[in-house]
């Protein structure tokens, strides 16, 4: 499995605005092939409160890089989302564990 994550910082003042347009974009990245697993984390940290983990289990890389990102559903996630970013974040890939604790 791959690990996509991501460090969202939004924009201040339109976090509940991001929040609820996540929710009607999950379902756009969900259905995708490869897709595994997705979590969305609100950073706990004074001041940062404008800051989001996500992380995104896929199959292959190529699952996330080919499949979704060329979507016509990424081009409605990208609409509903990127907007909400400042700056633009940069995106992640791991590959499987080399420690487990």
């Amino acid at each position: 499995m791959i690990l996509e994550s991501v460090l969202l910082d939004v924009r201040p003042g339109q976090e509940e605005a991001f929040l609820a347009a996540f929710g009607r974009a999950r379902p756009l990245i969900s259905a995708q092939r490869g897709f595994r697993s997705l979590e969305l984390r609100r950073c706990l940290d004074e001041g940062r409160s404008s800051r989001f983990l996500l992380q995104v289990g896929w199959e292959t890389l190529e699952d996330h890089t080919e499949g979704f990102r060329r979507s016509a559903e990424y081009q409605e996630w990208r609409a509903l989302l990127h907007h909400f970013y400042a700056p633009f974040p940069e995106v992640e890939h791991y590959g499987e564990p080399v420690l487990r604790g």
